[in-house]
């Protein structure tokens, strides 16, 4: 069975306005973002957009788009209306790949959506990838996840996870080693059924205290199949500076 990806695409953004139309050598962000991750062999690759305007570029360069509502409180609830829209089958697999995500890893898409396709036992998948630095491992906008032996998340935090007991002090830390610590990587393979599910889900105390979405889903009961990739992805766009390391990548010639 193949699998679709969904790109949720929101208009307004609090550090870098207008974010998905931010012109990437010549074309809009999102459409640079719909580009990269068809390169996956995705049967579908489809923008679920917050913004006629958004849905007007797209369209211009040949990008499937769809309008929804604009007072979602999340992406995944924007999925969750788009996968509506398009009729997908419960077991279809919906990849998000994040709108802001030029530089995406069409092989880490691959195999977010292999590895649920292979896990019956679970609703969604995602990525990590080791922390090899003290830094990422402390830094709180750096998310952490533990598996089981079965590479199932066991939690996800900002906290540094797994915390070594003998390996230091909360004044001078020491990086595990075994195990080593897990960046999570902010992509996600969900069963259709579950996507248009998670939205009637109730927020739970965890959730909003890490303010981590994934955490709804292991509160409720739910299995998260993890991928551990060898190296990190390519770098995100949240702020202005984000957005001229992205474009400086692009105008060197490596990614156009």
């Amino acid at each position: 069975m193949g699998f679709s990806i969904l790109i949720p695409a929101r208009l307004a953004s609090t550090r870098l306005p207008n974010k998905p139309l931010a012109d990437i050598a010549g074309l809009p962000m999102v459409v640079r973002v719909a580009q990269r991750a068809a390169e996956a062999g995705a049967e579908r690759v489809v923008v679920a957009a917050d913004d006629a305007r958004i849905v007007q570029a797209c369209a211009a360069h040949g990008v499937h788009a769809l309008l929804t509502r604009s007072d979602h409180a999340s992406g995944s609830d924007r999925l969750a209306e788009a996968c509506e829209q398009l009729g997908l089958d419960g077991e279809q697999v919906v990849v998000n790949v994040q709108g802001d995500e030029p530089l995406i890893d069409p092989q880490l898409v691959r195999d977010c959506a292999a590895l649920l396709q292979q896990r019956s036992d679970c609703v969604m998948s995602t990525a990590a990838h080791e922390i090899d630095n003290l830094a990422d491992y402390l830094d709180p906008n750096i998310v952490k996840v533990v598996l089981d032996a079965n590479s199932l998340a066991l939690y996800f935090s900002r906290a540094p996870i797994p915390w070594r007991r003998d390996g230091g002090t909360t004044s001078q830390p020491a990086l595990p080693q075994d195990p080593a610590p897990l960046r999570h990587v902010g992509l996600y393979a969900y069963r259709a059924a579950f996507l248009r599910r998670f939205p009637t889900l109730p927020a739970t105390a965890l959730e909003r205290c890490e303010a981590l979405e994934q955490l709804r889903v292991l509160w409720h009961g739910q299995r998260i199949a993890v991928h551990v990739s060898a190296r990190a992805p390519g770098t995100g766009v949240d702020t202005p500076e984000d957005l001229q390391r992205v474009r400086a990548l692009f105008a060197a010639g490596g990614l156009a």
